[in-house]
């Protein structure tokens, strides 16, 4: 929840707060302001991000009896997992051909009954970006890399550079489009998209075509393998490439002419997919690459990172926000690429700007303080490594080590402090096996309409079931087991885990436990983390004389 404890109405949330607070999606937030006159006004923000006061919300949903019972939109989205599962695409994209006026006989009658219904009350677009939004919320629940997050998109849109007018605007691996048609987003910007995964390729297509960019292509194929646009020169190419792959088609593409900086390795896909994108940019055109942290640095990748920094090609490397890409354990990075509208050696007094926003909230400001940015030139970056990553270069013109191991030391002591306190008081129990009696399957509670869905995570949808208690045993060794093939991998399906029988009262007492448990394992978390940042700083400070042990 929006923390605003200053503010005169109380604390203020947003839009998709609002949305979790009633269970239905952002969309049907967005409707309910449009068609009701007495929906709040907003209590502050901005214009396209505005606050409401939470008390005046909270009374408005309770009279509108809005969040009382499921909403239509959530109960397609459950019809459409329940029908598709991991083909979730699949089945979005045929929702949206349907709601295109496409023929919808590939639909299960039971989903396209719901949706010829909310069509006659919904707004065709508002409904498709709803169901977008939960689908990409889900992914990133599940920390998948199947489309790009949203505040990875944020931040290209942030550093994406002024365009021509009619401008035209590329993504070779687009998915479901997002990144394409967010940096696009204007009317009569070319969009051209390609998509190894047919069903995310026509999906997007059908996006686009649902609000009328009649201007927008996206075709399905493997881009490296099999370019379908190998004329095609635009003036911004936007990627957010697959990350970790290292079948790529390396010795198929060995001599082809894209890798104007140099051969890839098998295991750089990424830049593989960096050139790629570089050859489809027009003289002057820009290129903003999405890249794992690892690409800057990594040995294999040296010799096309120094060609990149001594053409003059690289003009800026922004590093993100931890958090910002749920599929990337590390911080990711922004390669700001430009074609050189002339060729011949750069000027060796030009330079590549440095920012690094790793120590910002992802979903924090993107204009860089003093601190995080730096214009480091050439020379400086053509050493035996060739290290991009823009903290190395930062650190040692404006780290304050003493204060910030000051500062580290302090957060963790405290937080070591209130862990034992976050512990549960248990007692001793009946004895292993006690609870395997009376038990149920999390399939007949969902058939029994006690269990929804938020993204992966199963919740309670009635007052006779505690989420706590719930999610709390579905974590369990022996459910653990039920999810687990004979192989010995693990298979993301709880419905046949069990779940005990108890009184709602009984599982409030488990549940308070429970959610103690995950409160300490959260804390625990978050100690493992300071702990490694507060061994960097020292680390880093005592090898380069910023920090001296005390006498």
């Amino acid at each position: 929840m929006t923390d605003t404890a200053a503010s005169p109405v109380g604390p203020l949330v947003t839009g998709a707060e609002i949305a979790r607070l009633a269970g239905v999606t952002r969309a049907a937030v967005s409707n309910w302001r449009r068609r009701y006159d007495d929906f709040p006004a907003p209590a502050g923000g901005a214009a396209n991000s505005p606050l409401f006061a939470l008390a005046e919300v909270q009374g408005w949903l309770e009279r509108q009896r809005k969040g009382q019972e499921m909403s239509p939109e959530v109960e397609l989205w459950q019809a459409l997992r329940a029908a598709y599962s991991d083909q979730m695409v699949a089945g979005l994209a045929m929702v949206t051909a349907a709601l295109a006026g496409q023929p919808a006989t590939e639909l299960p009658d039971g989903i396209a009954s719901r949706v010829r219904g909310l069509a006659r009350t919904e707004s065709p677009v508002d409904l498709v970006n709803g169901l977008t939004e939960r689908f990409m919320d889900s992914a990133r629940r599940a920390g998948s890399d199947q489309v790009t997050p949203e505040r990875v998109v944020r931040a290209v849109c942030h550093f994406v550079p002024e365009l021509p007018s009619e401008a035209t605007v590329f993504d070779p691996a687009c998915g479901i489009g997002v990144l394409l048609l967010s940096v696009a987003s204007e009317a009569g910007t070319r969009c051209y998209g390609q998509e190894v995964d047919g069903d995310s390729a026509r999906f997007a297509q059908l996006r686009a075509d649902l609000v009328g960019r009649s201007e927008v292509r996206i075709v399905a194929g493997d881009s490296l393998r099999a370019d379908e646009w190998p004329d095609l020169r635009a003036d911004l190419v936007v990627c957010d490439p697959p990350a970790g792959v290292t079948e790529w088609g390396r010795e198929e593409l060995l001599l082809d002419s894209r890798w104007e900086l140099g051969t890839p390795s098998k295991a750089e896909g990424e830049l593989a997919w960096l050139q790629h994108a570089y050859a489809h940019t027009e003289s002057g055109g820009h290129v903003l690459m999405v890249m794992p942290a690892s690409a800057a640095y990594r040995k294999a990748g040296r010799r096309i990172r120094a060609e990149l920094v001594r053409r003059g090609i690289l003009r800026q490397m922004v590093a993100l926000p931890p958090g910002t890409a749920t599929s990337h354990a590390l911080p990711v990075h922004l390669w700001c690429l430009q074609r050189p509208e002339h060729t011949g050696n750069p000027d060796t007094n030009r330079t590549v700007r440095m920012v690094d926003l790793t120590g910002n909230s992802p979903d924090g400001g993107l204009d860089p303080r003093p601190g995080q940015v730096a214009d480091v030139p050439l020379i400086e970056l053509l050493d035996d490594t060739v290290d991009l990553t823009p903290g190395s270069h930062l650190r040692s013109r404006h780290r304050d080590y003493p204060g910030e191991y000051t500062a580290l030391r302090q957060e963790l002591e405290d937080r070591v402090r209130r862990l034992a306190a976050l512990l549960p008081e248990l007692a001793a129990g009946s004895g292993p096996g006690s609870l395997d009696g009376a038990t149920t399957s999390l399939a007949d509670l969902a058939r029994a309409g006690l269990v929804a869905y938020e993204g992966s995570d199963p919740v309670s949808a009635s007052e006779q079931l505690d989420t706590d208690y719930l999610q709390g045993f579905l974590r369990s060794s022996a459910n653990a087991r039920r999810s687990t093939s004979a192989s010995g991998t693990y298979r993301l399906d709880s419905r046949g885990s069990r779940i005990p029988r108890m009184s709602i009262d009984e599982q409030r007492r488990y549940g308070s436990s429970f959610r103690a448990l995950s409160a300490f394992e959260e804390g625990m978390r978050k100690i493992d983390e300071l702990s490694r940042q507060l061994a960097e700083v020292a680390r880093e400070g005592l090898s380069t004389g910023a920090l001296a042990p005390e006498e």
